[in-house]
């Protein structure tokens, strides 16, 4: 299994269905020297505050679970 599809795996298993129940939904769109692109949809998003509190979580599962993965950028 390659790194994006571990990390995939991880969000989709294992922190999906937490989000879910706020409506967001991430979509890996590549893993690569370190970084973890996401692409994130809610309507719960237009505010930033929520934005940086969900990437630094993210960012944190992901460091812990994948230690390939240094930071989480999202599009």
């Amino acid at each position: 299994m390659d790194l994006k599809e571990r990390v995939a795996q991880i969000l989709t298993k294992e922190v999906a269905p937490a989000l879910g129940m706020d409506d967001i939904r991430v979509e890996v769109l590549e893993v690569m020297d370190g970084v973890a692109r996401l692409r994130l949809d809610s309507g719960c998003l237009a505010c930033p505050g929520t934005v940086m509190t969900l990437v630094h979580g993210l960012e944190q599962e992901l460091r812990k679970r994948v230690p390939e993965v240094q930071c989480v950028e999202v599009t």
